[in-house]
């Protein structure tokens, strides 16, 4: 601007020649001379003052940033001169943002044109500050510069921050390094930023709030870490609960405090012993220098529980706690808070069969139990349950002897018998064996469990609070009455059931079963019996102890056979005594004839 007053104080100096005499006449005024320009422009030629006119003007280009001064304001325009030939109109909202504007101010604008259609200067306000903030931002950027920034309003995700002219967006999670609670109490504040990422394509700028606070945390880190020592009892605000543990403030240094770390008690969440933004005193349990991390400790500021516990309580005692926690092998019991003990599932029962702890507490119970073991070193008890009560095995032959019968329930079903419970704490076992005189697969085929079932005594194992009982001793004996009906030698009708490998399985009269073995189905025919044909068989043997009938048919029609053989031979004894009683009464040839005969007889002939 300055340039252009010199450029257009010499040019007037060219034009002092150039005189126009106003006083002149009319009629005498030379027109021919004013015609030629030589009374204008005196001695200079017209293009020599046009170029000295020029000289006096801005160079301007399009593009370009230059600055102005408002030459006049009204309500829909203001104009601003640059020094060219035409002055420029900005429309007057572009200049919103500053109310105060007056005539003689000087701004910055961007040429956006030189000459419109009209011939008129074209330039922008706004753009000239858009363009000359965005060199800003950038230099702002490449030297991580600090820069304040206006937050102008919420937007989805965050906020928008006027910056160096220019909005930019801050992500919620760039505004603090605590959790925001409320967003709408930022609008309105001027903040220091970094600026953290920029596209130019598009013109985006992101900054952040976080980064600057994060690196001075990081810088206050270092200095509050190299100071700690273990065991150091520090002040600090609540500044984050999680289902984990709470994070503490140290101020400007974060610290965790683990849930174990809490209290000595057991405790569900955090947020039964502190609340959030409470001050409270922490001691340090240990720190990482190269990772920052700091770990707290609040429950060993005080005195830890196992410390004040009764010292006249011994294994024996009775006590009594709550059930703060269940799993499938025990239940641990709070006998003051920081003192537990376990009952394990098999102390809560005389009962020898399995069981879950569920099965007889839940969490928040109240209960009475003895201490079994207590080691206060470390600090560990043991209780029972059971104990509480009269031991039934102590008594067990008086109250169930031998040969007494009983009714029993049955709680579990085996390959091998059935378990049945004659009261709590007292089961026995009924084998597979002792459940039917029967021949049986599976116990599930005679009993499920839930089901009653009259019961035996049959034997004891104290030591072992084992119990075997009967079932079918309390049944009779079928196979008495079969030995009775079908003793040994006895013939009845039977019915080929089914064939086998070795035999056939018979089904005899009364619906009760024998085999017969393949050599015994042979008929008198030759031939071998089929399934459905009913024939005589013979009991050949009654095994009790497979309770299996053995028959035979073979056995049937051969007797028959060798019985009348039998007959013969009798009745050819009896023919050769009568011959030797009449020998003396028979001549020689009689004799040899007879002699004859008898050596026949002899060899079966």
């Amino acid at each position: 601007m300055e340039e252009n007053k010199n450029v257009a104080a010499e040019a007037a100096k060219e034009t002092k020649s150039v005189k126009l005499n106003a006083s002149v006449a009319p009629d005498q005024f030379d027109w021919d001379s004013f015609e030629n320009e030589a009374a204008v422009y005196g001695d200079s030629s017209r293009e020599d003052i046009e170029k000295a006119y020029d000289n006096t003007l801005s160079k301007v280009n399009e593009n370009e940033v230059v600055e102005g001064v408002v030459t006049a304001i009204s309500k829909r325009e203001i104009i601003v001169n640059i020094g060219y030939k035409s002055e420029g109109v900005i429309p007057a909202p572009e200049f919103r943002y500053n109310p105060d504007i007056k005539v003689g101010d000087k701004v910055e604008v961007l040429v956006e044109s030189a000459e419109d259609r009209k011939g008129q200067l074209v330039l922008s306000h706004k753009k000239a500050l858009q363009l000359k903030a965005w060199d800003k931002v950038n230099d702002a950027y490449n030297s991580n510069e600090i820069v304040k920034g206006y937050i102008k309003t919420r937007t989805k995700g965050g906020m928008i921050v006027e910056v160096l002219g220019l909005e930019a967006f801050l992500p919620g999670s760039q505004i603090d390094i605590k959790p925001i609670r409320d967003y709408d109490a930022f609008v309105g504040q001027t903040m220091d930023f970094k600026i953290v990422k920029i596209n130019p394509e598009f013109r985006n700028v992101v900054v952040s709030h976080k980064a600057l606070l994060e690196a001075e945390l990081e810088k206050q880190k270092s200095e509050l870490i190299g100071k700690l020592e273990k065991g150091q009892v520090l002040e600090g605000t609540v500044k984050n609960i999680t289902n984990y543990g709470v994070f503490v403030d140290l101020g400007g240094v974060d610290g965790l405090i683990h849930i174990t770390d809490l209290s000595w008690g057991r405790i569900n969440n955090p947020e039964e012993v502190v609340k959030l933004d409470e001050k409270i005193k922490v001691v340090v349990l240990d720190f990482n220098e190269q990772q920052k991390r700091i770990a707290l400790g609040l429950k060993q500021l005080g005195q830890h529980p196992w410390d004040s516990l009764d010292p006249d309580l011994k294994v024996g005692d009775k006590v009594t706690g709550k059930v703060v926690l269940i799993a499938d092998y025990g239940a641990f019991i709070e006998i003051k808070p920081g003192v537990e003990g376990l009952i394990h599932v098999s102390e809560m029962t005389w009962s020898p069969r399995l069981h879950s702890a569920y099965d007889f507490l839940k969490v928040g119970d109240e209960v009475e139990a003895q201490i079994l073991s207590l080691d206060r070193e470390a600090r560990k008890m043991s209780l029972g349950l059971k104990q509480l009560v009269p031991n039934p095995w102590e008594s067990i032959r008086e109250k169930y002897p031998v040969g007494s019968k009983h009714t029993a329930t049955v709680r579990n079903i085996t390959n091998f018998g059935v378990f049945a419970e004659l009261e709590d704490g007292i089961e026995g076992l009924v084998h597979i064996s002792d459940l039917s005189w029967d021949k049986i697969k599976h116990p599930s085929e005679m009993v499920q469990a839930g089901d009653k079932l009259d019961v035996i005594i049959l034997d004891f194992d104290e030591p072992n609070h084992k119990l075997s009982l009967g079932h079918k001793q309390l049944l009779p004996n079928p196979w008495d009455e079969l030995e009775a009906k079908y003793p040994a030698g006895t013939v009845v009708n039977g019915t080929v059931a089914s064939l086998t490998d070795k035999g056939a399985n018979i089904t005899l009269e009364d619906g009760a079963e024998g085999f017969c073995f393949t050599r015994d189905l042979v008929k008198e025919d030759g031939k071998a019996a089929v399934a459905g044909e009913t024939l005589p068989f013979k009991v050949v043997e009654l095994r009790r102890s497979t309770r299996r009938i053995l028959l035979s048919h073979a056995k049937t029609y051969a007797e028959a056979k060798e019985a009348k053989a039998a007959a013969e031979v009798d009745n050819t004894k009896k023919a050769v005594k009568k011959i030797n009683s009449n020998l003396e009464k028979t001549t020689l040839g009689d004799i040899s004839e007879l002699a004859a005969l008898k050596d026949k007889l002899e060899k079966g002939e």
